[in-house]
């Protein structure tokens, strides 16, 4: 296993929210060449998923919820979608603060042409797409990315796998494409991952949010999140997951979320068609790469408990254990609550934890607590 770094929780859960609309912007004229804005418009893309699962009843509690956004610090664009690229979105994280973006009326999407990376020196980071913001990797490179841990975006404690700052909230936003190239090593943060978002350290939340087509490096065993890798939160505090959609993400391992002695607070989302695509498992077996566990969720460590709640969590795929969740608590004090949801349909091709089709659980004398829900 991966070292791990104090104890942590993953909890889950879910509810609804509405659909983008789409729309469309006239053509630029010029008299001479141009090079054509990082920005287009979404509607004639394929219709997008709802936020999160809109048949979700689970509460939830403030700490989960979106935040204020109406005096914003930093605004990315001049009422056009030509004014906003990849360039004000790195600046404006960099910066710090709440940042909104004024695109025109129609949804837009922004292609990355750099990574958006939080610098350790900001208190509170918070990204508002307002529900027609699409950020895309292109298939290339990370979207956004918050390591306390890397001297090159500043170090600011003395201990910062466990400081309480950046906070970085991502609310109302769609992240598709996004691609972490880093392979596990070493010489990576507990194994790499992250296609749309890698943070180590700090606090995170995401509310309102879309994940689609993402990916991360095909194998290793310890590697993961597609979407979202989270490391060392402060004071083992959970990463809330409120009302957000994960679809077609692919890695090693978690092809949603990934995480090493975390908490997750997953509100009212739904997790569909994810792929974990390593093989080998973890440790490794001889003679493979590892990884190809935890089709939607991954979550490894010690102490930590995964909770889910009005969840819906279906076709999705693990080439080795837990099509739907792979769950090790490696001191055996862990536990995995499930309450009013749905894991349907989650093929595991090596090893699940029978009645528990889909899930693989290790954690020594302790059983997972399944309450009015279906597992099939």
């Amino acid at each position: 296993m991966w070292p791990t770094d104090g104890p942590g929780r993953c909890l889950v859960a879910l509810a609804g929210g509405a659909a983008l609309a789409a729309g469309g912007t006239a053509p630029i004229a010029a008299s001479a060449p141009v090079t054509m804005p990082q920005v287009h418009p979404s509607a004639t893309a394929r219709r997008l998923p709802d936020f999160g699962n809109p048949g979700g009843r689970a509460a939830v509690p403030g700490a989960a919820a979106a935040v204020g956004t109406s005096r914003p610090d930093h605004v990315v664009g001049t009422r056009t979608p030509a004014s906003c690229t990849s360039t004000a979105v790195v600046r404006a994280v960099a910066s710090g603060g709440v940042i909104t973006f004024d695109c025109g009326p129609s949804p837009v999407t922004i292609t990355m042409t750099a990574t958006a990376k939080v610098v350790n020196t900001s208190h509170r980071i918070v990204l508002d797409g307002g529900g027609t913001v699409t950020l895309s990797g292109a298939g290339k490179r990370q979207i956004l990315y918050m390591n306390t841990c890397d001297k090159a975006q500043q170090w600011t404690t003395s201990d910062c796998y466990d400081q309480e700052w950046p906070e970085l909230v991502v609310q109302n936003m769609t992240f598709e494409d996004g691609n972490s190239t880093v392979s596990q090593s070493r010489g990576t943060s507990f194994g790499g991952g992250g296609g749309a978002i890698f943070d180590l350290g700090g606090q995170l939340k995401v509310v309102n949010s879309r994940f689609i087509d993402n990916r991360c490096y095909d194998v290793g065993p310890d590697l993961g999140g597609a979407a979202v890798r989270a490391l060392a939160q402060w004071r083992n505090k959970p990463v809330y997951i409120t009302n957000d959609t994960f679809r077609g993400g692919r890695c090693s391992n978690g092809a949603a979320l990934s995480s090493i002695g975390v908490s997750w607070v997953v509100l009212n989302s739904i997790m569909t068609n994810n792929d974990a695509i390593g093989y080998g498992a973890n440790p490794a077996s001889s003679g493979t790469p590892g990884g190809g566990s935890g089709g939607a969720i991954y979550c490894d460590g010690d102490t930590y408990s995964l909770e889910i709640e009005g969840t819906v969590i279906r076709d999705n795929h693990a080439r080795e254990g837990g099509g739907a969740i792979f769950f090790v608590s490696d001191d055996n004090t862990g536990t995995l609550t499930i309450e009013s949801s749905t894991l349907q349909d989650n093929p595991s091709a090596g090893f699940w934890t029978r009645p528990y089709p889909g899930i693989f659980f290790q954690s020594y004398g302790h059983s997972p607590k399944v309450v009015g829900s279906t597992i099939s």
